[in-house]
């Protein structure tokens, strides 16, 4: 065997990729303890060779993954992500780029690139993107159309929140994430009691059904990005498959003479 096809077996392995997760893990433990300045004044030596050991080892990974599979590497979206999160933490730490140089914690995303689950949940987001612009630009026709009829119905209330269009998008927003909506309707219903109507509709319109229509988007693109599951029917095909396999097999193997 070729010393490439040998690297790649490695990289390529379980047991490599297990390592390489473990290594992500302390690494990202290592750079969340170096946000606090007494770690950082006890133990500083220590989490500055773990970061520069695991960026070794994430620059070695990377060299023999390259190696192994050659340009066929950059063909893999996921690959091109690992090139860019290594070549971001080999910037230098000091001058204009020290900026830059604390991106490195994105290192710890790997683990999306790493872990079969967490690719499939980002794929399925990715997936999902065309419909979620699609609901994103009802959702701000939605807020638009809202907020025209919320200035007519309450600014000649005084309200700050409703007194020009800037001001009520704001509102209408908050009021779709659900954050203190009550409130805004309690005090607006001392002025106008009917004020309530206006808010049920939204709510009804805007947070139980678009916000429920994101959900949908991204559990549709996650079940159709999913692996289909063998059936009861696709079972018994198997099934008769393995058994004219052998009926076969039992016909080559049996002398002619018999078989007259």
């Amino acid at each position: 065997m070729a010393l490439r096809d040998r690297v790649r077996d490695v990289v390529d392995g379980r047991r490599f990729q297990r390592l390489v997760i473990g290594v992500i893990v302390v690494n990202a433990i290592a750079l969340g303890c170096e946000t606090s300045p007494a770690l950082v004044a006890a133990h500083g030596g220590v989490l500055g060779a773990v970061d520069r050991v695991a960026l070794a080892v994430f620059v070695a990974e990377l060299a023999a993954r390259l190696y192994a599979h050659r340009l066929r590497f950059f063909r893999d979206p996921w690959n091109c992500f690992d090139f860019v999160v290594i070549g971001v933490s080999l910037l230098p730490a000091a001058g204009a780029l020290s900026v830059i140089r604390s991106l490195r914690v994105l290192r710890a995303l790997r683990l999306v690139s790493m872990v079969p689950s967490m690719r499939r949940v980002v794929t399925a987001l990715v997936k999902s993107i065309p419909g979620l612009l699609s609901l994103s630009g009802l959702l701000v026709l939605m807020l638009y159309v809202g907020s025209v009829v919320a200035i007519n119905l309450f600014r000649p209330s005084g309200d700050p929140r409703f007194g020009d269009l800037g001001s009520t998008l704001l509102t209408l927003f908050q009021i779709t994430t659900g954050d203190g909506w009550s409130d805004v309707m309690r005090d607006l219903m001392v002025a106008q009691p009917l004020a309530w109507v206006f808010f049920l509709v939204y709510l009804l319109v805007g947070t139980f059904t678009m916000l429920n229509l994101f959900i949908a988007v991204v559990c549709g693109a996650m079940e159709s990005d999913a692996p289909a599951k063998p059936t009861a029917v696709d079972d018994r095909l198997v099934q008769e498959v393995r058994a004219l396999r052998e009926e076969v097999r039992a016909l080559r193997l049996e002398p002619v003479g018999d078989r007259r």
